[in-house]
């Protein structure tokens, strides 16, 4: 292939299947397409583990062609059952259109919307599906589908297999997901559906859909499952969520996130999460001796893209100021207290515990007992350390450190 939106796509590792690759590569060379991915809106901001979805999205215009953002008020009612073990938790249909207007508000950060012919387009497929009158969707839609087939794909065939329960309102969200790709093609021409490789079975059944319903042709594709090289998925810490909205997790949490990379996951995370041309960043790679200098560099490039490039580079001066020169840097994360209770006191390990940086008290006592905790830039050797107000600086605040990554400062209110 030459080089275009897919062969840049294979390059940066984001292919993982497509219904008819040759086919799609001739016509993305010849004329622009609208292709769409899906979100569900569970809560007010996705995380960094739809990242490679939008990665994909900024790529596609770049190539010239338009994407359409489907924010599923229709379908996060209902709950897509694909690598869940459980049934999700129903949300109000208020809350859901919250959190589409909060969610839309990132997409329009990330990409381009003053270009009228690439400018995203979004949909709400509550618009549709909110309109469906069940019978006829039955018979319309629902005849074009078997239970036989059904039942053999992963989404269902894992969750029957381990004797997990599957409602039979999930057991439904593969058919509107292809009624939603059915919309999507009629009424913007949408030709291309594209997800995470566990979204296989939904989007090869929307390609089914249309093309029994209008005879026509479209197409699929999927990009790979991240899991870090620990094994976790990504998007997941043990600090919880890594969001894409500052308000929930800041530019330089954000920063540090991708600082931590495992040094097996970095030169792979610098394909997927940065926008470096590959020539040059195979360059980069292969001049690079420190693996430490790579993961700032995903750092800067990654927290630029999401958050701009002053806040990667206060990020990055922050954590020199930290972790290098032994000081506070002016971002790092700040924890409130009350002078009440700073006053009284209150022991070390119940502070870091409050302030959720670790996930239990045990956790604390075994970072403190490898001499990991530290007040004041001074090891906490005594578990039973109880910090107050003789332990506030001079600029009224108290630093703590836990192991060699988290550090924050703690400001009496």
């Amino acid at each position: 292939m030459k080089n275009t939106f897919l062969s840049e796509m294979a390059s940066r590792g984001f292919l993982s299947q497509c219904t008819n690759l040759e086919k799609l590569n001739d016509i993305t060379n010849k004329k622009p397409i609208k292709a769409y991915i899906g979100f569900d809106c569970t809560a007010s901001s996705l995380h960094v583990g739809s990242l490679m979805q939008i990665m994909i999205l900024r790529l596609l215009q770049r190539y010239g062609h338009q994407p359409i953002v489907l924010l599923g008020g229709g379908t996060t009612l209902i709950g897509d059952p694909s690598g869940k073990d459980s049934t999700r938790k129903i949300l109000h249909h208020n809350n859901i259109k919250k959190n589409i207007l909060s969610i839309k508000k990132i997409f329009e950060k990330l990409l381009i919307t003053k270009n009228n012919k690439i400018k995203p387009i979004f949909v709400d497929n509550y618009s549709w599906l909110g309109k469906l009158k069940y019978i006829d969707f039955l018979r319309d839609v629902g005849k074009h589908f078997t239970i036989n087939k059904m039942l053999t794909f992963d989404s269902v065939k894992l969750r029957l297999e381990r004797e997990q329960s599957l409602s039979y309102m999930e057991f439904n969200y593969m058919i509107l997901q292809a009624y939603d790709f059915y919309q999507l093609f009629k009424k913007y021409n949408c030709i291309l559906q594209m997800g995470g490789s566990d979204q296989w079975g939904n989007i090869v059944n929307g390609v089914e859909l249309i093309r029994r319903i209008l005879q026509k042709e479209s197409f699929g594709l999927t990009t790979p499952l991240i899991t870090l090289s620990s094994g976790v998925k990504m998007g997941k810490t043990e600090k919880g969520a890594v969001w894409l909205d500052k308000k929930l997790f800041s530019p330089y949490d954000y920063w540090q996130f991708w600082r931590n990379t495992s040094d097996e996951d970095v030169k792979k995370f610098l394909k997927y999460f940065t926008e470096i041309e590959l020539n040059e960043l195979s360059n980069k790679i292969d001049g690079e001796n420190d693996i430490n200098k790579l993961k700032i560099l995903l750092a800067n490039e990654a927290t630029t893209i999401l958050h701009g490039s002053k806040a990667a580079k206060e990020s990055a001066d922050t954590a020199r100021e930290t972790f290098v020169k032994g000081g506070l840097g002016k971002n790092i994360p700040k924890k409130k207290i009350s002078k009440k209770i700073i006053q009284n006191g209150i022991s070390i390990i119940e502070l870091i515990f409050q302030n959720g940086l670790v996930n239990s008290k045990s956790e604390v006592r075994r970072i403190l007992k490898n001499n990991g905790i530290k007040l004041n830039d001074k090891i906490v050797s005594d578990e039973k350390k109880i910090v107050n107000i003789s332990d506030l600086s001079n600029n009224d605040y108290i630093k703590i450190s836990v192991g060699k990554k988290i550090h924050f400062k703690i400001t009496v209110t």
